[in-house]
């Protein structure tokens, strides 16, 4: 059972979203929020597996809550909703420890997976969003800022293998997909994957992805 917790300062999204996500077994939410600064509090008391968290609400909002429920809860997964799908939006919800992004426009069921996805490890980041992403906020870091970057991540001691896998992970291929072009074991990569996200201080993919990019070991369109 996926338990969650609702953040959101509209009731009448918050009720939308109960019933979308308890019409499905695996799921139940435990308890809501109608502000970020509500939702830390209620995330310590409850022990949510999920997050649904607003960007845009009172008092504290979506992004600031997500740093703070990231700090106090690291086992939490967050899974960031908004009306605004800005770029800087996005990704500043990723850089605070969010799992994914999604825009309040998607269909019930993109929600519902959306919740399995980041529940079980992995991102979950609208393709329309992502891709928006690399066409304009990748391009937008300077060169010697990416050049900077690599140089951390050498610093940082990241083996040959280990840049392989991240610009893998980059390109938005899976576990299995990245052993079989490396041709390796599934959890060999599961290893280099657990040790790389270590060294960069990342917790997921979604933010792994923006390290590799700025990091320029991958460019837009490759």
């Amino acid at each position: 059972m996926i338990t969650v917790l609702l953040v959101d300062d509209h009731v009448v999204v918050r009720y939308g979203l109960r019933l979308i996500l308890e019409a499905h077994p695996d799921i139940t939410v435990v308890g809501e929020a109608g502000d970020g600064r509500e939702a830390v509090s209620r995330t310590r008391e409850l022990e949510p597996d999920v997050i649904l968290m607003d960007i845009h609400m009172p008092e504290l909002d979506g992004i600031a809550a997500i740093e703070q429920i990231t700090r106090a809860a690291p086992e939490a997964r967050i899974l960031a909703l908004s009306t605004f799908d800005l770029d800087e939006y996005v990704v500043g919800a990723l850089r605070a420890g969010a799992s994914g992004f999604l825009p309040k426009d998607v269909s019930p069921e993109e929600i519902v997976e959306g919740v399995r996805v980041v529940h079980r490890g992995d991102s979950a980041v609208a393709p329309r969003l992502l891709t928006r992403l690399i066409g304009t906020f990748v391009r937008a870091v300077p060169r010697e800022g990416a050049a900077a970057s690599a140089a951390e991540l050498s610093a940082r001691g990241l083996s040959e293998r280990e840049r392989e896998v991240l610009t893998l992970i980059a390109k938005g291929h899976s576990n299995a997909d990245i052993a079989e072009v490396l041709g390796v074991a599934v959890s060999t990569v599961k290893n280099h994957v657990t040790n790389l996200f270590a060294k960069i201080d990342v917790h997921d993919r979604a933010q792994a992805v923006i390290v590799a990019y700025e990091a320029g070991l991958i460019t837009p369109g490759a």
